[in-house]
């Protein structure tokens, strides 16, 4: 919601207004650098305008009739004098297939409602589609997480935006979310988040193959033919994006079975080759992450260390997070070249695998609520160790 600045306006004033802590105004207000102008436009964070003739009748206490009665009404519901609501149920619409339109249209809907989540884009898929991390809070510690490495793994990528969603809502609340103050968190971290790593896989697995040639012709030869992409893991070139990092690259590349474009488990032809691998490790190279946090799918488990290199708290970390989500903590599986393998021996410091759910991937939407219960205790836990 907007408003426009009077004489004598401060973020603090309209904090106690409306009810929402100061620095989330601040926040969502980064063009404002010394104070306060009058005529100034003032974001404030989890309200939105009143656009229906329910949502009018709840506020003033009065049936629609009457309201339709009312000169001046129509200007409420069409935006022409908005009335302010404030925002108490989910923004973002997770339950539904999770393709990168779907993500769009959710991380719009995110940063106008809760403008001091901060968007930009980090790099490019093979498609062109952007890969936009998400950052939220003012802290000195820096958190990553991600979801969607593997494309039929995209329920990852919905079950994030909800965790970011209520975490938003808690915010603006100054509200305890499962036990948690989660404003303290705002105040010590600085949560980076990459939702969907492999947009063009993902629109693969939900939509079907792209009308971009040659794209299309390639995946559906790689696919053997088939239309059905359900069972697809790779980059819409066929190569497996968490395979992809320099760290005993080689041993993947000699182990596994597919030596060109798969649509699973092939490394590539080298490390790095492909945009969506390069514009992760760049974001991580740059951006001093004290702790990463990978969601895929599926397995209900935690892995933690990669051949000796996690740091010694690495392993508190993950107790609380298993305690938190009842998932099951693994320290060591035979793998290599994954994203979280190639962070926890470069910086030696905390990286976690978080296998969501339980089942065959691509896992159905009927886990959702499940798995997101279960996440979202994992991922205050992870805020709070951080």
């Amino acid at each position: 919601m907007h408003l426009q600045a009077w004489p004598g306006d401060t973020f603090e004033t309209y904090g106690r207004w409306f009810s929402v802590p100061t620095e989330l105004i601040i926040d969502s207000n980064p063009h404002v650098e010394e104070g306060l102008r009058p005529g100034q436009t003032v974001a404030v964070p989890g309200y939105a305008p009143i656009d229906t003739w329910e949502a009018l009748a709840d506020r003033l206490s009065l049936p629609t009739e009457v309201l339709r009665r009312l000169p001046g009404a129509m200007a409420v519901i069409n935006g022409t004098a908005p009335l302010p609501k404030r925002i108490s149920s989910p923004i973002v619409r997770s339950v539904r297939p999770y393709n990168f339109a779907a993500l769009m249209e959710d991380i719009t809907a995110l940063v106008c409602h809760y403008p001091f989540v901060r968007q930009r884009t980090i790099g490019h898929s093979v498609l062109g589609l952007p890969l936009v991390e998400l950052q939220i809070g003012r802290g000195p510690v820096r958190v990553h997480m991600n979801g969607s490495f593997h494309a039929n793994e995209w329920i990852t990528t919905a079950v994030i935006m909800a965790l970011i969603d209520e975490y938003a809502r808690a915010l603006v609340n100054d509200d305890e979310l499962a036990g948690h103050r989660v404003l303290d968190y705002y105040r010590k971290v600085t949560l980076s988040v990459v939702p969907m790593v492999n947009p063009d896989g993902v629109n693969l697995v939900l939509n079907g193959p792209p009308e971009e040639e040659p794209h299309r012709s390639q995946v559906v030869c790689i696919n053997g033919g088939s239309l059905d992409f359900s069972q697809w893991k790779a980059n819409i070139r066929g190569v497996d994006l968490n395979n992809q990092f320099p760290v005993n690259w080689e041993i993947e590349q000699a182990r596994k079975p597919p030596k060109a474009p798969a649509p699973r488990d092939f490394p590539g032809f080298a490390p790095l080759t492909e945009p969506e691998a390069k514009a992760m490790a760049a974001l991580a190279e740059s951006s001093d992450f004290a702790m990463v946090v990978a969601f895929h799918t599926q397995g209900k488990e935690i892995y933690w260390g990669y051949e000796g290199f996690e740091p010694p708290e690495a392993e508190a970390t993950v107790q609380a997070m298993a305690k938190a989500s009842r998932y099951q903590p693994v320290r060591y599986i035979d793998s290599h070249a994954g994203y979280r393998d190639w962070f926890i021996q470069t910086w030696k410091r905390r990286g976690y695998t978080v296998e969501l759910g339980e089942g065959v991937n691509p896992l159905p939407l009927s886990q959702f609520a499940q798995i997101y219960r279960d996440s979202l205790g994992l991922f205050l836990a992870a805020l709070k160790m951080a």
